[in-house]
Order: structure tokens, then C-alpha cells, then sequence
């Protein structure tokens, strides 16, 4: 009964990670940094969603992979539905995609690495996992190869100086996809903190790591 009221609790922190990160997407950063306007690169959102890593991470160090599945599924449908009655179905398809792939291949890294060194397996699983989560939402969201999903944003493929300060130009959604990627990074590695925090509270059931 505790372990299915834990797991309820990873549920919801989940569920609202993926809820506030749909919403303050829709909202630019401000300033600028280093030359770099902020808000032509990122959003708020880019900041709360990297947390989703930190709650499969727990998820997983605590119940296993099998049960962090389960939590990554509830927010993957979150994802999908919040993203079809906010934005055009190619940036659902995106969404959904790019969540859950980033989400199962950190379950899948921190899986094999969790008896190495505590900070291994939460920060190298996040990273990656990250990557291929950036990669995949960008790449379907706005490269003309994935016309597919639904059409062209033409803003978004016009070519511009990288980051909107260096003088090599690509298509404005590679810049976008830098951005985000450095915050997921960096937030990546502040989430160290409350990972280690939780560990001697958070303790693997009995057997999980034996199964993993």
C-alpha cells in the first residue's frame, strides 16, 4: 500500500512538471545575455521540464524501471492531451515523441549505471536522455524533413545568425534547440542537488536493484 501511494505521488509531480512546462512555454525569457536576446532563444518552460528527469530518476532508483515506466506513461498522456488543445497537432506529435523517448532512454541509462558512483547514473541518464528529447522535439516541430507532421513554420526555417549573435547563419530552430539544450544541461546539474538530498530517504525497495 505504501509503495502504490508513493508511486501515486511520483504520478502528480510528474503530471504537473509536464502541466506547468506547457504552460510556461507559451512565455519568453527576458533580457539578454552576453549579447544573446533571451527571449528570442527560450521560454519558462525550458527550465521546469528538465525536472521531469529528476522524478523518473527517483522513480526508478526507489521502485525500479518497470514502476518509473508506468510514471513516464501517465505523463506522456498528459503531454499528448495538453498539447492537442494547445498547439497544432505536429508540435502534439513533437511533444509526445520527444518526452517519451528522452524519458524511456533515462530509465534505460540510469538502470545500468545506478551501482556506479550516486551522481552517475541520475546526471549521464538526464543528459542524455535530453539530448535525444531535444533533438526529437525540434526536429519534428520544425524541420522540413518532418513536413509530414503538419506544415512548415516559415519563421522558424529562415536562416539566422546562430543564437542571434555569431556571424554563421542556419535555420532559427538549430538556435532554438541550442538554447534549450544548454538550460536542460545546466538544470540538469543543479537537479544534483535534491537527488542527493532525497537519497538516504528515498532508499531502493528491497530486491529492485538485485532485478535491475
Amino acid at each position: 500500500m505504501l509503495a502504490n501511494r508513493v508511486t501515486l505521488i511520483y504520478v502528480l509531480l510528474m503530471t504537473g512538471v509536464v502541466v506547468a512546462s506547457n504552460v510556461l512555454v507559451q512565455y519568453p525569457l527576458s533580457g539578454e545575455l552576453f549579447g544573446i536576446a533571451l527571449g528570442d532563444l527560450l521560454t519558462y518552460g525550458a527550465f521546469t521540464y528538465p525536472v521531469a528527469f529528476l522524478i523518473t530518476d527517483l522513480t526508478n532508483r526507489q521502485f525500479g524501471p518497470r514502476v518509473a515506466r508506468r510514471v513516464v506513461a501517465a505523463g506522456f498522456l498528459v503531454a499528448v492531451l495538453f498539447s492537442i488543445g494547445a498547439s497544432t497537432p505536429r508540435i502534439a506529435i513533437a511533444s509526445g515523441s520527444a518526452f517519451l523517448a528522452g524519458q524511456l532512454l533515462d530509465i534505460s541509462v540510469f538502470n545500468r549505471l545506478r551501482r556506479q558512483t550516486w551522481w552517475r547514473a541520475p546526471l549521464i541518464a538526464s543528459l542524455i536522455g535530453s539530448v535525444l528529447d531535444t533533438a526529437i522535439f525540434f526536429s519534428f516541430s520544425f524541420a522540413p524533413a518532418f513536413s509530414i507532421f503538419g506544415p512548415n513554420d516559415v519563421f522558424a526555417i529562415e536562416w539566422a545568425p546562430v543564437l542571434g549573435v555569431f556571424t554563421t547563419e542556419m535555420p532559427r530552430w538549430i538556435s532554438w534547440a541550442m538554447g534549450d539544450l544548454s538550460v536542460k544541461v545546466v538544470v540538469g546539474l543543479v537537479m544534483l542537488l535534491p537527488y542527493g538530498a532525497l537519497m538516504s530517504r528515498l532508499m531502493p525497495m528491497p530486491g529492485v536493484e538485485k532485478a535491475a
